[in-house]
């Protein structure tokens, strides 16, 4: 009786459904690493994994991952891939020396300032609690406190853009980086008023347009793709471009079009005037081979997280990852066409991904400012809870996607903790907030 493959053992010793997929991913992302993108020989070596582990494994046998990992280091050896083989060798290294000390490293890279702040801020207009906050709006004293949460927030970027003055002379450009749905794009639009106003002028760089083609991205079983690894951008492309700016030469951008699932070559002539100073705002600004050979120097780097210092009834705070998550579920939905459950679904590769390529590098910033505000759950959940109801019944009908109605069972028990908001025109188009729910004053990319 031929085997079927369907259950792999995981490190902690629990055995879950196997997904061929993660194979061919992880084949194609070893190679893309080398700058690879033929998908289809990923997927051929991927079935010579599938078809050893059949024939090495009993019936009764269950493979673990390492036992996978060993296959696929062999086979990718075995069939001339050497270099992609030893680019998944230090990958797995990589990601074994990350697991050991990722709780080390949690310690060491939060931002215990502003988090202390946000304690005393919040503490101070009682909003520290979601007791608190409720009582806030069921006294009708929102307005206020929105007026005052904005105020904070505007106060940061102004002194951000003190720090900046003090280093203009050597600048070339500013890197807005941070983790998804933070609110880098109204922190670049207010970042860039507010240079203006002290005489540094701008020019706006958006990346978007480096993506590569869709068909060279490995898609999973629910056809999604990952687009939030560095490698979903032609880095090399990038810091080619921003060399030759920073020099004050001319480039011609690339052109994609996300209808399409493709770059042109045909995109605008950007040149940077030499009084100006370039403003990145970009998931993977931090990554280091983006900027790569640009003296540090010529680089400010601010780093935008959502700090939420706002505590249940047993004490815990909220997690700031899921306030994101809500936030870019309601973006998703209002202004780019997604429903908020494929948001969900998809949430494992926005995670996966800050935590390797973003997060890590938090100590090399130069200024941290927090983009939670504390009315962000109220209004987040007026928006987003009539979705709730269809996105927990569909996750429970797929057993495999564990993770992701995880995910949406904590939301939905955490936003049943807040009043509604009420009247969300009370909210001024100059709110970050306004960036996920619409009617931001400002033009967002």
């Amino acid at each position: 009786m031929k085997k079927v493959l369907d259950s792999v053992q995981k490190r902690d010793g629990r055995v879950t459904q196997f997904d061929q997929q993660r194979i061919t991913n992880a084949i194609y992302k070893a190679a893309a690493s080398l700058g690879g993108h033929n998908k289809k020989r990923s997927q051929e070596i991927s079935d010579e994994v599938v078809f050893t582990l059949t024939h090495q494994f009993p019936l009764e046998d269950i493979p673990s991952v390492e036992d996978i990992q060993d296959i696929v280091e062999r086979i990718l050896i075995e069939s001339g891939h050497v270099s992609t083989a030893k680019a998944y060798i230090l990958y797995r290294d990589y990601r074994t020396r990350e697991r050991r000390r990722v709780k080390r490293q949690k310690s060491m890279l939060l931002p215990y300032p502003l988090m202390y702040e946000a304690i005393r801020w919040n503490s101070v207009h009682d909003c520290d609690t979601i007791e608190g906050l409720n009582r806030i709006i069921q006294q009708g004293d929102l307005k206020g406190l929105v007026e005052k949460s904005d105020a904070n927030y505007d106060q940061s970027i102004e002194k951000a853009a003190d720090t900046i003055i003090d280093v203009r002379n050597r600048l070339k450009m500013i890197i807005i980086a941070g983790p998804s749905s933070s609110g880098k794009s109204t922190t670049t639009s207010k970042l860039s008023i507010a240079l203006n106003e002290r005489g540094i002028k701008t020019s706006l760089l958006n990346l978007d347009h480096y993506f590569f083609n869709l068909e060279d991205h490995p898609k999973d079983q629910y056809d999604d793709y990952d687009f939030e690894t560095p490698e979903a951008l032609d880095i090399n492309l990038i810091n080619e471009h921003l060399h030759q700016l920073v020099s004050g030469e001319s480039i011609q951008m690339p052109r994609y079009s996300f209808e399409e699932g493709k770059r042109y070559a045909d995109g605008k002539m950007i040149h940077i005037e030499e009084d100006h100073v370039i403003l990145l705002d970009t998931l993977h600004g931090l990554y280091p081979p983006m900027t790569e050979g640009i003296e540090e120097d010529q680089k400010f780097k601010l780093y935008i997280e959502t700090i939420s210092q706002i505590r249940d009834e047993n004490d815990e705070f909220v997690r700031w990852a899921d306030i994101r998550l809500l936030r870019r579920m309601v973006r998703d939905a209002k202004h780019r066409g997604y429903d908020p459950l494929q948001t969900v679904g998809h949430w494992h590769y926005v995670r996966r991904s800050e935590l390797k390529h973003i997060i890590p590098h938090i100590g090399t910033v130069d200024f941290q400012i927090n983009g939670a505000l504390p009315y962000d759950l109220p209004v987040l959940k007026q928006v987003i809870e009539p979705y709730l109801p269809h996105i927990l019944e569909e996750l429970s009908r797929q057993p495999e996607r564990e993770d992701a109605l995880m995910r949406a069972n904590r939301i939905n028990e955490l936003l049943s903790k807040f009043s509604q908001f009420g009247d969300l025109n009370m909210i001024p188009e100059t709110s970050l907030v306004r960036e996920f729910i619409g009617g931001s004053k400002y033009t967002l990319h």
